[in-house]
């Protein structure tokens, strides 16, 4: 038997040309390399072939083989890119559009938001301070004494090992937003009037009530003749807005070093009003916050006048707010990033 390689070959590519999907090259690769295929017909010719013509056809056979092989595989990408261009032109109106999540922002950021904004439409302004602080201002200048529990390395996240003798050089994570208040007022002279809110740090064991880390919003107003009425004013107005016209407020005797008098404010609960439920631990009452006239003492290391300025002053917890506003039980459910408790609010 002898075979007409050139001929086939011509054969060979007539039929790749007319090949325009996965069915023809499939018929294409079955006539050429199947088991009943031409390559293995030729290769069982050898057995009846004269010794001169075995080598001669067996190199052609693996030749054509090797080329038809080629041609498969580029046929096989032509067609792969030919239908991705196609579905890519397609564009079938009666499907379903493809749409991400939208998110929205977290329960902490809108309690603080709204806080911020009420005390916005009192004339405060908001401010920010940073969140590594200098002993001087999260302890000294608020006076905070040097033997004051919260000043222990057990208490606060120090940066530096502490060091009572080194009046304040070395830094800390802030324990409370206190701080930012002498930073302001080193800055700026009165009258001024401001909240600041941000996070805040305590090596606290974490726990349904406590965390490492939480957010505070501090609130400072400094003029001449400010008067303790003026606190109180100004936190029931806040409370009623926040919490409800309905609530009944008081001030319990306290004591802050940074101010002077000092009190804690709580609100009748506004889910029970005032007759007792779980929210409230059955005393009809929530505490809220801490507030208080600037003590002497923390304007004279800012630098103010003896005796020419008062101030008031009061800071509150937003995870606190937030979770008696809401009758959250557990303050880990703010920072799990479970999207089934965040998509509440």
């Amino acid at each position: 038997m002898t075979w007409d390689f050139e001929q086939i070959v011509a054969v060979l590519d007539q039929d790749a040309a007319g090949i325009v999907d996965e069915k023809q090259l499939e018929a294409f690769r079955i006539k050429y390399l199947g088991k009943k295929g031409l390559i293995a017909e030729m290769y069982s010719s050898l057995a009846v072939l004269s010794a001169e013509e075995k080598p001669v056809v067996g190199k052609n056979a693996n030749e054509l083989r090797n080329k038809i092989n080629a041609l498969i595989e580029q046929k096989r990408r032509e067609i792969g890119e030919k239908a991705k261009q196609s579905s890519e032109n397609i564009l079938d109106i009666t499907l379903p559009g493809v749409s991400s999540p939208v998110g929205h922002k977290h329960i902490l950021t809108q309690t603080m938001e709204e806080i911020c904004q009420l005390f916005e439409r009192l004339g405060f302004v908001v401010c920010e301070g940073p969140e590594i602080e200098t002993e001087f201002n999260n302890f000294t200048a608020l006076n905070i004494p040097v033997d004051h529990p919260s000043r222990d390395a057990f208490d606060t996240f120090y940066l530096e090992e502490p060091d009572p003798s080194n009046k304040g050089r070395y830094l800390l994570l802030r324990s409370h937003t206190s701080p930012s208040q002498i930073r302001i007022m080193k800055a700026h002279k009165p009258p001024l009037a401001v909240v600041i809110p941000g996070k805040v740090y305590r090596p606290d064991a974490v726990d349904a009530s406590h965390s490492f880390m939480f957010h505070q919003i501090e609130g400072l107003l400094v003029d001449e003749k400010v008067r303790f009425s003026d606190l109180k004013g100004l936190l029931t107005v806040f409370c009623k807005k926040f919490f409800g016209e309905k609530i009944k407020m008081r001030f319990r005797p306290h004591f802050f070093p940074f101010t002077e008098p000092s009190a804690e404010v709580d609100i009748s609960c506004y889910l029970c009003d005032g007759k007792g439920c779980s929210v409230c631990g059955r005393k009809g009452w929530l505490e809220i916050m801490g507030c208080g006239m600037v003590h002497p003492k923390v304007f004279e290391a800012v630098g103010y006048p003896k005796g020419k300025y008062t101030g008031l002053a009061f800071g509150l917890g937003v995870e606190r707010i937030a979770m008696l506003k809401h009758g959250i039980n557990d303050i880990r459910l703010f920072f799990e990033n479970d999207v089934r408790f965040l998509e509440q609010f």
